[in-house]
């Protein structure tokens, strides 16, 4: 039996579609746990790339069963953009994704607030997608889950309900126009119809494969520093990408996991605002920015670029009870003559003993850097780690050893082929 976890270890858009799909053909389930449409999962084969936003990135493999956990919110509109998308790229799902009958629905009045959030308030950088308002809704107890789908007098009600509770906040606090009940309950409905053959009770059938000895795939969005609870509150999402929140959001329990996997971007990069201690402004940003072709997947956002945090990856090790990585993008460094990576952060003159996930503490940090050589050569056609230059294989060596990880696999290019296993 194997149960995996896969996580990002820093601030997200550490290449987790690439790995999710190299490491799914060796798995019979894959299992998208938590977020929504907010997430960007790239896979590149061949010349052909698919953005992935709630389908876990393991149906790019034909014999790979996909599932959409309880955790996850889902936007009917992007959900069925999707299938379509994939259909007509020739990928057949019919019998290979199933949908958690507990997962809760994201409905227009949640993007609407998200936006006008984002534009009154402390903005935190959100997608805009209506992630954070769709779980607020769930726990409050207000929310609408699939399940909810199944029948239509529950639906309606609910939906009446929570829209005429909605219409009176965008009228009277934001002066928005009101939304149109029956408009809403119609498409949902639609909605229904499409999906009703995807639903299933997901705790149960994922418990009952795992007892065939069938092995499970639990892929997260986001990154652990963006966790509601471990990572840079405000500046963070609204759920658990952390490895804690795979059983929460898949009715897995934590007794049958068998790994965690940790996603690890060669450098650090975050989209949003935030802290970020290793960033680097200016020229030098930019050209790592370029180097890497860091924009969002889902936004199209430039997001911010570091060095790599070794700090940083080391809390996210423990939080997660990471034990081996797949180190990504290491070819992006190829360019540089010199390498920093932060081993410790420095304040008022003293080194701290472990990582302030509190945002004031964080923007007065100081990174200490260690200075490594580069090794100024292409690599991503390399195919076996001994081929690397010998620069390469220090800068590895030394992040796996600050970050107390082993490394088990290494990107250098962002197509399948472009894989070093170790």
């Amino acid at each position: 039996m194997a149960v995996s976890i896969i996580v990002g270890s820093q601030w997200g858009d550490e290449g987790k579609g690439k790995i999710v799909d190299i490491l799914s053909e060796r798995y019979n389930i894959v299992v998208r746990y938590q977020g929504g449409a907010n997430a960007g999962h790239t896979v590149q084969i061949g010349d052909q790339q698919f953005i992935l936003h709630l389908i876990p990135s393991g149906i790019l493999r034909e014999n790979v069963i996909c599932v959409i956990g309880n955790g996850v919110v889902i936007d009917p509109k992007a959900l069925l953009d999707e299938i379509q998308v994939l259909e007509k790229a020739g990928i057949n799902i019919n019998g290979r994704l199933l949908i958690s009958q507990n997962a809760h629905l994201i409905m227009p009045y949640h993007k609407l607030l998200d936006s006008i959030s984002e534009n009154t308030s402390t903005k935190i950088g959100t997608t805009g997608r209506g992630i954070g308002p769709c779980y607020i809704d769930k726990y409050a107890r207000k929310g609408i889950r699939i399940v909810d789908l199944l029948d239509k007098t529950v639906l309606e009600e609910k939906i009446k309900v929570n829209i005429e509770e909605k219409n009176n906040i965008l009228k009277k606090v934001y002066n928005v126009e009101e939304l149109d009940v029956s408009g809403i309950i119609k498409e949902y409905l639609e909605f229904d119809k499409t999906i009703d053959q995807y639903i299933t009770d997901v705790p149960t059938y994922l418990n009952n494969a795992i007892n065939e000895g069938k092995s499970v795939l639990l892929e997260g969005a986001q990154g652990t520093l963006l966790d509601v609870d471990h990572g840079t509150y405000p500046f963070v999402t609204s759920s658990n990408p952390t490895s804690g929140g795979a059983c929460t959001g898949s009715g897995i329990p934590p007794t049958k996991i068998s790994s965690v996997i940790g996603i690890v971007k060669a450098y650090t990069t975050r989209v949003g605002l935030g802290p970020f201690p290793t960033e680097l402004f200016g020229n030098e940003g930019e050209k790592l920015r370029e180097a890497g072709v860091e924009f969002g997947a889902t936004t199209g956002r430039p997001r911010r670029c570091g060095w790599f945090d070794a700090f940083l990856v080391n809390y996210s090790r423990m939080i997660n009870g990471i034990e081996r990585a797949a180190i990504t993008k290491l070819d992006v460094l190829s360019y540089l003559d010199e390498i920093k990576v932060c081993v410790a952060y420095e304040s008022n003159g003293k080194l701290l003993k472990s990582y302030p996930t509190d945002v004031n503490k964080m923007m007065q940090v100081q990174p200490v850097y260690e200075t490594l050589p580069g090794w100024k050569c292409d690599i991503s056609n390399v195919k076996h780690f001994e081929d690397l230059p010998a620069n390469a294989k220090e800068y590895l060596s030394f992040i796996s050893h600050q970050s107390g990880f082993e490394i088990s696999l290494i990107s250098v290019g962002p197509r399948r082929s472009q894989t070093i296993e170790l």
